[in-house]
Formats: structure tokens, C-alpha cells, sequence
């Protein structure tokens, strides 16, 4: 597997931190679109790196147009020699519809036509190919020499996409380079659902599995020493717990049994009782949609549970010292 990293969140400290991602031999590293623009950090992280792989993981696809991201695409897989992939994620309808009051529609197929519209733009630009795209949500039929970017030679970036439920899987086997298994996620949810979906998306596209690519990160719940395990403990069931109050991943919940828990932690939520909502996520379940344990059984149980059809995981691996860290990011990848 290959192994990614998330990018730390003070602009300030890129430069430093990129480099020290690359020297540990991480494969990929990856901002999200939290608090801060998903996109402009890893123009640093370009900058100061040379080898390293670098992603968004995600950006908020339906907060933006097909040719904003096309822009955006072509602007870091340029500068990055071609090192810069897109993952986006559709978000829910109020974040949509109330944060970025942006139009909402149903999301597997504006999904699927953004990012064609998308490819569309790329093919004018890299290919010449006349730009005629109309769809259902999105229609671009102009584009210009002035407004054409003249720096191709690295192509287009590759596209992965977020999801949890089988239809927005299939869309991403469909029309991305790849799939980003939520971390709200667990094995027994991803061999039932997830793959017989990638493979549908795969035979509807007449590709083949070894022209996607599947990335998983799990929860890793573990720690050096008892304090660290408790903090990353705890940290791993809130998390969890505000994941689990989602209607959408009710049903990721349910085949372990614990669907109702979703109603549960979906009307605490509303309440805005947080903590409490940490408490009902018991040890099972956090060893379900994570690992948990010492330090030197996460790697060989992250092996066990995902090496077969996962191509990328994610670890930060934060919880042991720099020496240990660097051995479990070799082990993940050998």
C-alpha cells in the first residue's frame, strides 16, 4: 500500500513539514477543506518538495464549478510536475445549500456530470477537442486561446472521489481514477458494499480493477504510552460518534446491527450534546471501524484486514516516536 499523510494546518510551517513527510517516506500528502482552503496549501507543499504525491482529501466539489476546478487542477498538476491528484466529496445538502449557499440537486448524478463536465474542459486544453459539454446541472461551450493554459506537457490530474453509499461508489469507478473509502467505514461494510459496487462502476466504464485505485484510511486507536492511547482513544470516539449522527451513514452502522444508534446519535447531535454522544461508542466498535491496540500490532492487523484491495491508507502515526513511525510506514509499504 501506498501511505499518505495530512498536511499540518499552519501555513507557516509547510515548507518544514513536506519535507519531513518525504524524508520519512510517505507516498501522498493531503489538506482538507476544514477551517482553511483545501488547494492553496499544497502550492507550498509543491514548492518544497520534489517526490512526494499531493492530493486534496477532499475538497467540496458542489461549493464549485467544473472550470473553477479544472483551473485549479491544471494549476498545481503543473507547478507539481504532475504530482497533484483531485479528491472530492459531495458534502451534505445544509452545508451546501446553508455554508457555501450553493444549489443542491441529487448527488450521484450532478457528481457524475461534474466531473465529466470537467474532463471536458481538460480535453479542450490538452487535446484540442472542442468544448460542447451540456448537461442537466452544468453546461460549458466556450473556451477561448486567452483562456486556454499553454503549460500541458503533465496532462490532466487524476480525480478520486468520496463515498460511502454503493451509488456514489459507482459513480466514482465510473468516471474517477479512483475511490476515497470514508474513514466511517469498516471491512465487513467495504467487502459488501463498497466493492461489488466499485466493480459495477468498473464494468460500466470497461475498465479494469488495476486502473483504480482504491484508498482507505482507518481509525488507528493506539499509543506509546497509556496518556497518548487515552487522548487518541478518545479522540477516535467523538469523531466516530459525529460521523455515526449522519442519516447518510445510517446504513454503515446497520450491518453491524447498530442502526438505531444512528437515530440516537443524529437527535443528541441536534442537541448539541457532543461528549455525551462520545460515550456510546463502545471498544467494539471502535476496533471495528479502526485498529486498536499497541503499537506493534497495527501494522500487521492493518495488513490483515485491508492489503487486498486497499492501494493507498492513510497514517500520521503520531502516537510513537519519530524511528518507530518511519519502520511502520516501510512495513505498510513493503
Amino acid at each position: 500500500m501506498k501511505v499518505d499523510a495530512g498536511l499540518t494546518g499552519d501555513w507557516r510551517k509547510i515548507p518544514e513539514h513536506v519535507k519531513q513527510l518525504e524524508a520519512d517516506g510517505y507516498s501522498g500528502v493531503g489538506s482538507a477543506e476544514m477551517n482553511h482552503d483545501p488547494f492553496f496549501p499544497l502550492l507550498l507543499a509543491a514548492e518544497h518538495s520534489e517526490q512526494i504525491e499531493i492530493h486534496t482529501g477532499i475538497a467540496v466539489a458542489f461549493a464549485r464549478s467544473p472550470m473553477i476546478l479544472a483551473n485549479l487542477g491544471h494549476d498545481l498538476n503543473a507547478y507539481s510536475k504532475g504530482r497533484f491528484t483531485m479528491g472530492l466529496g459531495s458534502q451534505i445538502r445544509p452545508h451546501i445549500t446553508k455554508r457555501f449557499s450553493m444549489p443542491w440537486g441529487a448527488p450521484a448524478p450532478q457528481m457524475k456530470e461534474l466531473i465529466s463536465a470537467m474532463r471536458a474542459i481538460w480535453d479542450s486544453w490538452y487535446e484540442g477537442k472542442p468544448l460542447n459539454f451540456e448537461g442537466e446541472y452544468y453546461t460549458h461551450t466556450l473556451m477561448t486561446p486567452a483562456f486556454s493554459p499553454q503549460d500541458t506537457q503533465y496532462g490532466p490530474p487524476k480525480v478520486r472521489l468520496a463515498a460511502v453509499g454503493p451509488v456514489m461508489t459507482r459513480v466514482a469507478a465510473e468516471v474517477a481514477d479512483g475511490v476515497i473509502v470514508h474513514p466511517f467505514s469498516n471491512e465487513k461494510y467495504i467487502r459488501e458494499v463498497t466493492l461489488p459496487a466499485v466493480a459495477e462502476g468498473l464494468k460500466r466504464s470497461g475498465r479494469k480493477r488495476e486502473d483504480f485505485e482504491i484508498t482507505y484510511s482507518p481509525f488507528v486507536i493506539s499509543g506509546k504510552d497509556e496518556e497518548t492511547f487515552d487522548a487518541v482513544k478518545a479522540n477516535a470516539k467523538k469523531r466516530i460518534a459525529f460521523y455515526g449522527s449522519t442519516p447518510a451513514y445510517k446504513n454503515v452502522l446497520a450491518v453491524h446491527g447498530w442502526g438505531d444508534l444512528q437515530g440516537e446519535l443524529n437527535r443528541m447531535s441536534k442537541e448539541g450534546k457532543w461528549d455525551e454522544m462520545a460515550e456510546l461508542i463502545t471498544d467494539e466498535m471502535l476496533n471495528t471501524f479502526g485498529v486498536m491496540g499497541e503499537p506493534d500490532t497495527i501494522v500487521p492487523e492493518m495488513k490483515k484486514r485491508y492489503s487486498d484491495f486497499a492501494d493507498r491508507t492513510g497514517g500520521g502515526f503520531t502516537f510513537v516516536d519519530d524511528d518507530k513511525r518511519r519502520e511502520m510506514i516501510a512495513d505498510l509499504k513493503a
